[in-house]
């Protein structure tokens, strides 16, 4: 359905932490939530043990349980459920193709923070041109201010929105999606732009001159001149504009610590094989300590 927050739902803690996520993002939308569980049959091997029946009749009862939950929770959002049987990555793929936006769960590596995304979301994530967010549990206090007392607190407001911008591929798509983030939480935009030293910088280091000054402030003016014309358009949205020589990943992973939302693109690949999400956004994706969305682009 067009406008609409799809979530794919296994019952897991990471899913059901996706799924408050999702109707979260959906108040700040107005927008309705489907919930789509997808029921793969038992295998005749294991049929005897679990029961085909049970199988299903505990997913329909998970996918219930979590609607109501949202709608207890958030009164105000239009949830509604689908079970659909098939496999996992293709059955979300197609549910989302006319969505506003794709929600996940992703497992927290064990004694670090950071993601592990299985195969069905790295897939889903590699061939939507659907945005999608991958959440995990337990990070909803992360994603707000704290208040006079040192509480996290929604009252308090949401922490930056962060976006992973190259100045020299930047596009319509990801920052725009990055501005309508920022603005509905009334968040700073915190834009981390990363370069690396020209081949040609050793050459200039055995002659006397050491160009990183020069450097660093071409690439800060190139990061100014890309955001000018959205600073414009988003004149209520506070910008704050981070330009750094290093890794892109290691900047945005440490930029995420403090944010509610990172945000990264992935370059649309039309080849129906094989997950190609970027090394960039691979990295946040796996590192990053809060929700990641990954907006697709030309």
């Amino acid at each position: 359905m067009p406008g609409t927050i799809v979530v794919g739902l296994d019952g897991s803690t990471e899913s059901r932490a996706a799924a408050e996520w999702a109707a979260r993002e959906a108040e700040l939308h107005d927008l309705p939530v489907k919930l789509v569980q997808v029921w793969q049959p038992v295998p005749m091997a294991q049929a005897p043990l679990l029961g085909a029946e049970t199988d299903q009749h505990w997913t329909e009862r998970v996918l219930r349980e979590v609607a109501e939950e949202l709608r207890q929770r958030h009164p105000g959002v239009e949830v509604s459920t689908e079970q659909r049987n098939g496999i996992p990555a293709g059955v979300l793929l197609d549910a989302a193709l006319d969505a506003e936006l794709l929600v996940l769960g992703s497992r927290a590596l064990s004694g670090i923070g950071g993601f592990l995304v299985g195969s069905v979301g790295q897939s889903v994530t590699a061939h939507t041109e659907v945005p999608v967010v991958l959440v995990r549990a337990g990070g909803q206090a992360a994603e707000h201010l704290e208040d006079a007392v040192g509480t996290a607190s929604g009252a308090a407001g949401f922490r930056p929105v962060v976006l992973g911008l190259d100045t020299g591929s930047s596009n319509v798509q990801v920052i725009s999606f990055a501005f309508e983030e920022a603005r509905r939480r009334k968040a700073t935009l915190t834009v981390v732009h990363s370069w690396d030293l020209p081949p040609s910088y050793a050459y200039g280091m055995a002659g006397g001159y050491d160009p990183r000054a020069d450097i660093s402030r071409a690439q800060a003016g190139a990061l100014t001149e890309v955001l000018l014309p959205w600073r414009e358009k988003y004149p209520d949205v506070r910008v704050d504009e981070i330009s750094r020589m290093g890794s892109p990943a290691s900047h945005l992973v440490d930029a995420s610590r403090d944010a509610s939302l990172v945000v990264v693109g992935r370059r649309v690949r039309r080849a129906p094989f094989g997950i190609h999400i970027g090394s960039v956004a691979h990295a946040v994706l796996h590192h990053a300590a809060v929700p990641v969305a990954v907006v697709a682009h030309d």
